[in-house]
């Protein structure tokens, strides 16, 4: 029984990993534009593409080791996708935003990126699903009847790592200081001579580039791409944020965890098919009784 509620855990860590690094996303531009970026989850689908372009050239092209190929594909994937979410936010956010668009207006331009993402994806590469390379060796580990591998290992501690990272320019960093005063008065920061669209651009940078780097690691654990696979598990994360109070890191890493530790004990004593039913009303029933999260504060408007 031990050996089982472990086994669980740690496949709800590693399953969790996924949903927090994209919710990380979803919580920073929120936070800062009070923005709900729906690409996002695309932004992970395109991520994992551009990894699998990246790896299958440095291996073939190249001829390098894989574990030299993921050390190049790693940082090369997340400044790729995070060129691509700030293509988004200068092509289709920044003209909204200096219009003074409405809101909904806003939220739709985020959805038809999405779909644009996907559709591209579709119309270049076409529907068939693509094999990812395999970068590194996996080895099995089994300690007192609990299985683990090195990359089910490596996942959950690079999802911990990138968080303690973010976490640090949140919260120690001027671009971070600059970006929570965006977040509580966006009108008045320009008056104090930081330059808004710049901090904007860094924090769909930020995003992104986790979003890539969930991209590599669901990836290598599960490698089959296809054009959709960035829908579900987005709005998924996008969930896991607002569960854990979305504007606030700490709420969106800690709603990513919770939401893959509630589907995997769910598939654990029941049938796969009632996960997201399962899954979703437990969610449903912690956000009425804590509307605004986990770590969500509810704001006043001063009239």
């Amino acid at each position: 029984m031990l050996a089982t509620t472990i086994q669980n855990i740690i496949n709800a860590l590693q399953w969790g990993s996924f949903y927090a690094l994209i919710a990380l996303g979803y919580t920073m531009v929120y936070g800062v534009l009070t923005l709900i970026n729906f690409a996002h989850g695309d932004i992970f689908m395109v991520g994992a593409y551009i990894a699998f372009f990246v790896a299958t050239f440095i291996l073939s092209m190249l001829g390098l080791p894989g574990w030299i190929a993921l050390a190049l594909t790693i940082p090369l994937t997340m400044i790729l996708t995070s060129a691509v979410g700030v293509s988004l936010e200068r092509v289709a956010y920044r003209p909204l935003r200096r219009k003074g668009a409405h809101r909904l207006y806003v939220v739709i331009t985020a959805l038809m990126c999405g779909l644009i993402l996907e559709h591209a994806n579709l119309a270049l590469l076409g529907a068939s699903r693509k094999a990812f390379p395999a970068l590194i060796t996996e080895h099995v580990y089994t300690i007192g009847g609990v299985t683990f591998t090195n990359l089910k290992v490596a996942v959950i501690f690079t999802a911990i790592l990138s968080f303690v990272i973010l976490h640090w320019i949140v919260t120690k960093t001027k671009v971070g200081m600059a970006m929570r005063a965006i977040s509580y008065d966006k009108f008045a920061v320009p008056l104090m001579g930081i330059p808004i669209d710049s901090i904007i651009v860094i924090t769909f940078a930020l995003g992104s580039g986790f979003a890539g780097l969930a991209g590599i690691l669901f990836a290598m654990s599960y490698p089959v791409l296809e054009p959709y696979m960035g829908a579900l598990i987005g709005w998924k994360a996008f969930i896991a944020a607002v569960v854990g109070g979305i504007g606030d890191i700490r709420g969106a890493f800690l709603g990513g965890f919770l939401l893959g530790a509630v589907e995997i004990m769910v598939v654990a004593f029941f049938p796969s098919t009632y996960r997201d039913l399962i899954a979703f009303t437990v969610l449903l029933v912690i956000l009425s009784l804590k509307p605004t999260g986990l770590f969500g504060i509810a704001k006043t408007t001063k009239i």
